[in-house]
């Protein structure tokens, strides 16, 4: 890769979170964004799939909060009723649009209970297709949990080495990587065991990162914040998350990677709203990087509870979705106030 040449992938990243911007994550697979209209009592079909994701493209003002939006396949290639392609939408109004290009986990062989992602063959090829439909970034995920005896070593280093090399793919593509280090926030396991984990995850990453001789300028990072686990019986304030995750990023994200968008892995949306916040608000210990979001069920799961799939509810499930994204927009410069976020 000619890092010295790569200034348009630098201003991508660069753009993606600059003036309080963030991401959008759409770009659940079929069986999941099934499960989720699922969950709402929504029919799972390819119709309600295309009228979730036209709520999303048309509504208003979006782009005020939103830089980019990561879809899937399916998304990609689908349009609005009579009208362009979603992703041709969003680019139009000044939203950047990326693709997940993982396939899935599947178990790690020789290692029971860990998984390892999917989908590094024929990706090269992929990703051309991708840049038709006008893609400007990527992203791929990775995820460990926590329990006894996991994460192995074996698992984390192998996961990192996948996602180095999907990056250095992607940056050959000119697309921007997404490098999605995920441990996730079930179990029982407390805040200082997740600040490990994700402390040995991140060494892992930036090691084969480097490796690999990906560009840092020219990726984002996307990590879990450090949680104690959903069913810990200490339960962390936000201040404490925020500093937990500070100190862990300080300690392991160099300074030439531009930003730091964080996945929401489950948290309810105003919690994840309020602790980004607290991110943003540390002063001193906040570091080089910009600070944002890329949340999927954070930002969307109050817009799916209220829509339920009826059009009569359409317009003010699109007012839900500018409301939580402009939350999100605020606490990426320290500025969201809970006693004000009255909304779903």
């Amino acid at each position: 890769m000619d890092q010295l040449n790569n200034q348009p992938l630098h201003q991508v990243a660069q753009a993606l979170v600059s003036g309080g911007k963030g991401l959008l994550a759409m770009d659940e697979s079929i069986p999941t964004c099934n499960a989720r209209l699922r969950e709402n009592g929504i029919p799972e079909t390819a119709l309600y799939r295309q009228k979730y994701r036209e709520l999303i493209v048309t509504t208003s003002g979006l782009e005020e909060f939103i830089s980019g939006a990561i879809l899937s396949d399916e998304t990609l290639t689908s349009s609005a009723a009579g009208s362009k392609p979603f992703a041709e939408m969003l680019t139009s109004r000044g939203i950047m649009a990326g693709i997940k290009v993982d396939q899935g986990t599947v178990p790690m062989a020789g290692v029971p209970g860990e998984k390892v992602t999917e989908g590094l063959d024929g990706l090269a090829v992929r990703l051309q297709n991708y840049r038709r439909y006008g893609v400007r970034f990527a992203k791929w995920r990775s995820v460990t949990h926590i329990s006894t005896g996991s994460p192995s070593s074996a698992a984390l280093h192998f996961n990192a080495q996948l996602l180095a090399r999907y990056a250095a793919i992607c940056q050959e593509a000119s697309l921007v990587p997404i490098v999605e280090p995920e441990v996730l926030m079930t179990g029982a396991h407390s805040l200082e065991l997740c600040h490990q984990v994700t402390r040995q995850f991140l060494f892992e990453l930036f090691n084969a990162l480097y490796e690999h001789r990906v560009d840092l300028r020219a990726i984002l990072l996307k990590p879990n914040m450090v949680l104690p686990g959903t069913d810990s019986p200490d339960q962390s304030s936000d201040d404490e998350i925020a500093l937990a995750t500070l100190a862990c990023l300080l300690d392991r994200v160099p300074a030439a990677v531009p930003g730091i968008v964080f996945l929401s892995g489950g948290q309810a949306a105003k919690a994840a709203t309020k602790r980004l916040n607290a991110l943003n608000q540390e002063g001193q210990l906040k570091g080089p990087w910009k600070l944002s979001f890329s949340f999927s069920r954070a930002i969307l799961q109050p817009v799916l509870a209220y829509w339920k799939g009826q059009d009569q509810y359409l317009p003010g499930a699109q007012q839900i979705l500018l409301h939580r994204s402009g939350c999100n927009s605020a606490a990426c410069l320290g500025n969201y106030h809970p006693e004000e976020d009255i909304a779903p």
